[in-house]
């Protein structure tokens, strides 16, 4: 068995989940490998030392982007010298695309016996799906965490495998009590609406404004609203400045408690994100919402080719969830679609009845993260 290092690389906060529920699994099938990279909390709680600080990458649009391009560049250099001087013989990219595409190409030129995996694909499905190009001149191996996607890469001649998505698993395993969270918080049978405003600065500056105008309103149509955020621990301190002004006492609670929250709900508004797909799973109708710069949102319209943002909607191919998003965000709209599903029994009985039909296929069957680490230790050992 090779002793040579594997390279993880995860600098965002899904991919630092991602990445550690893949190093537990990976270090029983290379014990004699050593691991590099860089990663995030999570990947930290394992034990894994990143290289630095990530914290800095976890933005979404364009705009945010080329913000921190110039530290993407630097870090991707650094990740490719670590491979050279290292002799990495594995390195394994987890989610990021942009990050993975500049480090990818470095290490081509720096460490061309580096192989080169992706776990989770870029979304070519949605945009840019030109980049299947990118894929094949770079990356060795492509594990995809939906179940349409490895045709995408395997028509180029780039190896692709389904494993599933590790998180939705936690999510599925996870225990949860809608009784237990109504209890523990004294919200008895009150209508509950979970907010989740995103784990990302940029998100959280754009939304939640609308989002806690949006709430104004529905409580005034709703008697005995409660209103529960669930706050992710990057933002939370943001998060709290901007609901204190907000109707109905809303109870702020953290990521470790979101599963019984979700449990306990009876709607949604979510912005668009992973969270979605863990809703569905716990069962709970939803609104999704997105805005972003003006400028993203003009080079959006330029790449897009899929007509809708949540995996269950694509999957689907036909809005199950209402999307409201840049000028379709606004509280008049978002309150119309959550007051609805408070009040009209079918129209939450039409969200259930997909999410039972599409998660099935979407979630995959079996130890997603142990099916990626087989895949990788058979690279990496040359199997």
């Amino acid at each position: 068995m090779t002793s040579s290092p594997i390279l993880l690389a995860a600098v965002e906060p899904s991919a630092d989940a991602l990445g550690a529920s893949l190093l537990r699994e990976l270090r029983p099938l290379v014990p004699e490998a050593r691991f590099i990279g860089c990663g995030g909390p999570l990947m930290a709680a394992e034990g894994f030392e990143s290289a630095f600080d990530t914290s800095a990458f976890s933005v979404m649009g364009f705009t945010d982007v080329a913000k921190v391009l110039p530290e993407a560049w630097r870090r991707a250099r650094e990740v490719a010298c670590m491979c050279a001087e290292e002799k990495v013989g594995t390195a394994v990219f987890v989610d990021g695309w942009s990050f993975s595409r500049l480090a990818a190409k470095r290490i081509r030129k720096r460490a061309p016996e580096t192989k080169i995996i992706k776990f989770a694909a870029p979304q070519v499905w949605a945009s840019r799906p030109q980049r299947v190009d990118f894929v094949k001149d770079h990356f060795d191996l492509v594990l995809t965490l939906l179940p349409f996607e490895p045709p995408y890469f395997e028509k180029v001649g780039v190896p692709a495998e389904f494993v599933g998505n590790p998180n939705f698993e936690q999510v599925a395993s996870a225990p949860r009590s809608g009784p237990s969270f109504r209890a523990r918080h004294d919200l008895g049978a009150a209508p509950i609406l979970v907010v989740l405003p995103g784990s990302r600065k940029g998100e959280v500056a754009r939304l939640l404004d609308c989002f806690g105008d949006t709430v104004t309103t529905v409580a005034s149509r709703i008697p005995g609203l409660r209103v529960v955020v669930a706050a992710a621990p990057a933002v939370e301190t943001l998060v709290r400045e901007g609901v204190a002004g907000w109707p109905t006492d809303p109870l702020i609670i953290p990521g470790e408690e979101r599963y019984d929250a979700y449990a306990a709900a009876d709607v949604s508004l979510v912005a668009s994100g992973t969270a979605t797909t863990e809703l569905a799973m716990s069962d709970t109708p939803m609104v999704v919402a997105y805005r972003v710069d003006p400028l993203t949102a003009y080079w959006a319209k330029k790449v897009l080719v899929t007509e809708y943002v949540s995996i269950l909607n694509v999957a689907a191919g036909e809005a199950v969830i209402p999307e409201r998003l840049q000028e379709d965000c606004t509280p008049e709209q978002l309150t119309a679609d959550i007051v609805r599903l408070l009040t009209d029994d079918e129209a939450r009985r039409q969200q259930l009845s997909a999410f039972r039909r599409l998660l099935p296929d979407l979630v995959g069957s079996g130890n997603a993260a142990a099916k990626a680490a087989e895949a990788i230790a058979r690279v990496h050992c040359g199997a």
